[in-house]
Order: C-alpha cells, then sequence, then structure tokens
C-alpha cells in the first residue's frame, strides 16, 4: 500500500509527545500534578493561537474551518477526557514511576483507543490489527513484572492506565471532529483545559512556580502537547482512531530511548517488553485494506484535492490551486481501493 500522508503525521505527533514525557517528569517534582498538566495545556493553547493568527493573516480566516453544531459536544467532551482527566493522572503517576517505564505504561492508550473504537465506535479490524495490539499488551504484561514498578508500587502504573484510558477516550471523540482544523481543534482543547486546570490546582493549594518554570512547562507543552496533538488530529482525519493509536504507540519507545540517555537504567524486562510492542506496533505499519466497498452521499467541507473522491463541479470561480477548502457534496460510488477508515471510508464490513 502506498505511504498514506496520514502515516508520518501521526509518527509526528508520537516523536513529539514521547520525548515531551520524559522532560515532564523533571518539571513534576518542582509543579503540582494538577498545575504542571494545565500549565502544559494552556502553553499548548497560546502556542497555537499564536500561529493560527499568523496563518489566518497569511491565508485568510476562511482558511480555519471550525466545528459547527454537534461537532462543539463532541470536542467538548474530548476537552474534558483529555484536557483535564488524563493530563493530572499522568502527572500524578509520574510521581510514583521512573520515566521508561512510564513511557511504556503509555502503550496502553493506543490498546484503550482501539478497542473503544472497535467495539463501541464501530471501527473494523482483521486479525493482523488485533494481533498487533495483543502483543503491545504482552509487552505491558512483562513490563509489569518488572523491579520499577515492584519497587514503586502500583498506584504510579494505575495512574497512568488511567491517563492512557481518558486520553482514549478523547480520541475517540477527537475522531468525530477530525473533518475540522487541525490546530484549530488543538488550540482550543489547550484554551479551555489549561486554565481550568491550573484554577483547580490553585483551589487546592498549588502555587505559581518562579516565571522560569512557567515558561519551561508553556514550551514544553506548545510542542508536547500542542503540535503533536495537531498532527494527531491529522492523522485520525485519514487513518482512523485505532490506526493513528497504533502508530503513536511508539511514542512510548521514543521517551524511554531519551529516558535511558538522561541516566535511567536499561534493563533486561524493558528490552524485551520493548520488542514485544516493537512488533505489535510493526504489525500495523505493514497492513493493507482494501476491498469493494459502497460511498453514502455525504456533504462536508475540507481541504483536498480533487482524487477520486473528490470529482466535482464548482459554484464559483476556481484558481486551480490545490488543496483547497470549501463545502462540497459526494455523490454515491462503488469501488474498490486500499483505503483506511479515514473521515470518507467509514462504512460498514
Amino acid at each position: 500500500m502506498k505511504l498514506d500522508r496520514g502515516i508520518p503525521a501521526a509518527l509526528g505527533a508520537a516523536a513529539l509527545f514521547g520525548l515531551s514525557t520524559p522532560i515532564a517528569k523533571t518539571l513534576v517534582g518542582e509543579i503540582s500534578p494538577l498545575l504542571l498538566a494545565g500549565l502544559l495545556y494552556a502553553g499548548s493553547g497560546v502556542g497555537l493561537s499564536i500561529v493560527l493568527t499568523a496563518r489566518a493573516s497569511v491565508l485568510g480566516r476562511a482558511s480555519i474551518i471550525r466545528p459547527r453544531g454537534a461537532d462543539w459536544m463532541w470536542l467538548l467532551g474530548a476537552i474534558a477526557f483529555g484536557g483535564a482527566i488524563g493530563p493530572y493522572c499522568l502527572m500524578f503517576g509520574l510521581q510514583m514511576t521512573d520515566s521508561a517505564s512510564a513511557s511504556l505504561i503509555l502503550n496502553l492508550e493506543g490498546v484503550f483507543t482501539a478497542l473503544l473504537a472497535w467495539f463501541a465506535f464501530k471501527e473494523n479490524f482483521d486479525r493482523r490489527i488485533a494481533g498487533g495490539m495483543a502483543l503491545i499488551v504482552a509487552g505491558g504484561v512483562v513490563l509489569s513484572m518488572g523491579s520499577a514498578l515492584r519497587a514503586s508500587g502500583i498506584i504510579g502504573p494505575l495512574a497512568i492506565a488511567g491517563a492512557c484510558l481518558a486520553w482514549a477516550i478523547d480520541n475517540n471523540l477527537t475522531r468525530k471532529v477530525s473533518i475540522n482544523d487541525a490546530m484549530f481543534v488543538a488550540c482550543v482543547k489547550g484554551l479551555i483545559a489549561g486554565p481550568i486546570s491550573i484554577v483547580l490546582a490553585l483551589q487546592f493549594g498549588a502555587h505559581l512556580p518562579a516565571a522560569t518554570l512557567v515558561l519551561r512547562a508553556g514550551l514544553l507543552g506548545f510542542v508536547g502537547y500542542g503540535l503533536s496533538l495537531t498532527l494527531f488530529v491529522l492523522a485520525l482525519r485519514n487513518l482512523g482512531t485505532a490506526r493513528t493509536g497504533a502508530y503513536f504507540s511508539l511514542a512510548p519507545f521514543i521517551g524511554a530511548a531519551l529516558a535511558v540517555a538522561l541516566g535511567a537504567p536499561l534493563t533486561t524486562i524493558l528490552i524485551v517488553a520493548g520488542l514485544f510492542m516493537g512488533a505489535g506496533v510493526w504489525l500495523h505499519l505493514t497492513e493493507s485494506h482494501g476491498h469493494r466497498h459502497r460511498h453514502s452521499p455525504l456533504e462536508h467541507e475540507h481541504p483536498h484535492v480533487h482524487d477520486t473522491h473528490h470529482q466535482h463541479q464548482h459554484d464559483s470561480d476556481w484558481d486551480g490551486q490545490e488543496p483547497h477548502s470549501h463545502s462540497h457534496l459526494h455523490e454515491p460510488i462503488e469501488h474498490a481501493h486500499p483505503h483506511y477508515p479515514d473521515v470518507h471510508h467509514r462504512h460498514d464490513h
């Protein structure tokens, strides 16, 4: 199968988030977990709003496709789980778990994401995809037998697993709005979730740290959360939720590698768990899914080129530039080709 443009987006999201986890660990001792989560998301929202403003000044406000109607409910639900509950659980868990182990436990996000996508949101899957997820789970079981987790207790790993479940719910809800501007979606999440977490943290007795720490957390949030989430939404649009979660499972490997480079021990348990998880991700990377399918009539708006799925007329003058964005109607069509469960292939099997 030809490399889908969603794959580089998912890998980029994984790299940015994976590298941010060990760095966030260095801030946990100086900033309370909930306050740090708020600062990370606030930095994400503020940073992305600056980028969006600059982009709009160059391309025009029409280039930003905003959620409409029921899409806002999906987005607000995603913000509640992914922007408040998830970050708090992660920061709480990092206090009692070493960086390398925490990075690998985060693979559970992909598993939870896929299970919800398959059984709650009815996204298609086959034995190869299920087998890949089984290997990732096996890696998690191996990791749970490691001395690092026994020494630190079970509360920390459970908290990180809880963060994974919250983000899995977030991922599936965000898929519902992935047709909209990815950076705008990520920006709204940060601007809402960040201040809420900061206010709650201050009410529970937290104190704002020095300005330099606030700036460090904000910059880390912009890169590790904001830009990562923007790429993640782009991947959701093109790959579907479960596949995007599988590619995103590379994040813990990247984070663990950085943690080891910063001085964390490289144990046999980490290596074996990494092999299991890496094999599971490989099965997803080498998947090919194709069959004859029918597209029902669909009208929506998003950036597109005039490929097989976008053979439509224009009501106004068009300058010939691609990609471009406007509301367009997809006529019914039936054909066969390799595809992912993207925004144009959310059909039954």
